[in-house]
């Protein structure tokens, strides 16, 4: 495991600005409102050939009265203490030494793991002369920064490295080439429940209030000889219901987390059902040639026994009409049933986006097909497909040679599509098909 080192703090101080400087990403939303962060957000640091993982965190709450996610994010402050190697408590220059700093630095006096007092917002010489007060807090004499404008981070990373021995020589290459598998859908549809199960830890804060998840977290998932990278994300809404700006950022995150992932795994809630929302996010996938397989989660609340059972998979059958490729898998993420299979599903279609195609049997299948059924033109041209073969660019792409590329109508194109799925295995994987000019290479 390599070095690894937690923000940490009441909230407001600076902690997910830090994380995004150190992660040279804006992973972490950032915003001037109590609990913008919640659950631990993980990241990697690279500094003078160092690296470390650096893990962002929701801002400490000593009144837990009032609010079950405030104790949540506690908890999960709390595991991202443990399982560091060393804790940089940010405290804010502005607001000075507060009662809630004095709180949590007896909080983290009882840890064994080192503490290194950091003080934020030092962005002046008046800044820098108060943070001496913080002294008061048993950690030594605070490092000065100004996360926002990067004034003396590079000694804070500096002193970070040095603490770093050898733990830090991590070669992370290989997790950059690991498949990434993005959890996706509206909100309270169990996305960060199946991320737990599948993890076998709390790694998101799950509750019943829409709009939990804000940031989106990587997790690795390394478990029964399959690892791949799980990307749990925030819901996305329509534009017209989003609240305030950090549910905004929270779907561009998520948007963002879709467009680099390889597959998406949507999750839809079975007593809901399919809705123009989830439609217009499953085009966007294919859009962006990812593969999909769709989740149909909380079966527990629907009897298989019943007409009701049998209803919701007739109208999801329709809904995903012009989407029949898309594997379609029943589960109940509570009840831990068929989620193991819709991970092998997953990795099934991750291996279909990489799957080369025999140029031999792809003519030897789909040119007697053509010929039998060849295409219309209206303008009463022959049109003659001679070849055949796949594009070696991202995603899979279908070349078809012929002598009237413009003449050839999108009908005739959809019947291509079909007839590759059905002798081809291409589940889940959305595949787009171009007819070339044989003579002057005309693309259409």
């Amino acid at each position: 495991m390599p070095y690894t080192v937690s923000i940490v703090g009441r909230p407001n101080v600076g902690k997910s600005t830090l994380f995004n400087r150190f992660t040279s990403s804006n992973k972490a939303i950032t915003a001037p409102l109590l609990g913008t962060t919640r659950d631990r957000n993980y990241g990697s640091c690279l500094w003078n050939g160092i690296e470390f993982y650096v893990i962002d965190t929701g801002g400490y709450n000593f009144d837990i009265s009032s609010d079950d996610i405030i104790k949540e994010i506690n908890k999960h402050i709390l595991l991202a203490i443990k399982e560091s190697d060393l804790i940089l408590f940010l405290v804010d220059c502005h607001d000075g030494l507060t009662d809630n700093d004095k709180l949590f630095a007896k909080l983290l006096h009882k840890t064994p793991k080192p503490v290194l007092l950091v003080a934020n917002k030092a962005d002046n010489v008046q800044y820098q002369y108060t943070t001496y007060e913080f002294m008061q807090l048993g950690f030594g004499e605070p490092m000065s920064i100004c996360a926002n404008s990067g004034s003396g981070t590079g000694d804070l990373l500096d002193e970070i490295v040095k603490r770093c021995g050898n733990k830090c020589k991590h070669d992370d290459v290989e997790n950059i080439l690991l498949p990434r598998i993005a959890i996706i859908g509206k909100p309270n549809v169990g996305k960060s429940s199946l991320l737990n199960l599948l993890v076998g830890e709390e790694k998101m804060i799950v509750h019943h209030h829409s709009g939990t998840t804000r940031d989106s977290v990587d997790t690795i998932y390394n478990r029964y000889n399959h690892k791949f990278i799980l990307v749990d994300t925030a819901g996305i809404r329509r534009k017209s219901t989003e609240k305030d700006d950090i549910e905004f950022y929270s779907s561009l995150r998520a948007i963002k987390a879709l467009e680099t992932c390889d597959v998406c795994l949507y999750v839809v809630d079975a007593t809901v059902g399919i809705c123009a929302q989830d439609m217009i996010l499953l085009n966007l996938a294919i859009k962006k040639k990812k593969g999909i397989v769709i989740l149909i989660n909380k079966c527990d609340l629907i009897s298989k026994e019943n007409e009701e059972f049998k209803l919701l998979k007739k109208k999801i059958t329709s809904k995903l009409k012009t989407l029949h490729f898309i594997p379609v898998i029943y589960v109940s993420v509570l009840e831990k049933k068929n989620i193991y299979h819709a991970v092998e599903k997953a990795l099934a279609v991750y291996a279909t986006l990489s799957k080369k195609f025999s140029v031999k049997k792809l003519n030897d299948i789909l040119l007697p097909i053509i010929k039998h059924n060849p295409p219309f033109s209206k303008h009463g041209f022959e049109i003659k497909i001679k070849y055949i073969t796949q594009l070696p660019i991202k995603g899979i792409t279908f070349a078809f040679f012929c002598n009237r590329s413009n003449s050839i109508q999108d009908s005739y194109k959809h019947f291509l599509e079909n007839k590759i799925r059905e002798n081809f295995e291409v589940d889940g994987v959305p595949i787009k098909i171009v007819f070339k000019n044989k003579d002057n290479n005309v693309i259409r």
